[in-house]
């Protein structure tokens, strides 16, 4: 699936409430804290709405990268 808008948020979607409108919700306010234009919200919102729950977990998925820096791990950790 390509993205709606050459850009991710940090945010780690497990654990966060199933319901569409919450999974929308915690998107968006994700992307307005990074910086993201209320334009860019709502295209990749329109795309997630365009059709089943399924496809709105992968366009938000898709859009959301997890960075945090104690999932790296180092070459002296094996």
């Amino acid at each position: 699936m390509k993205k709606v808008v050459n850009k991710t948020v940090s945010l780690e979607l497990v654990g966060v409430n199933g319901n569409a409108f919450m999974i929308m919700g915690v998107f968006q306010r994700q992307a307005r804290k990074e910086g993201w234009t209320q334009e860019e919200i709502d295209l990749v919102l329109e795309e997630a709405k365009s059709k089943d729950y399924n496809h709105l977990l992968a366009t938000i998925s898709n859009h959301c990268e997890v960075i945090d820096e104690s999932f790296k791990t180092s070459d002296d950790d094996y």
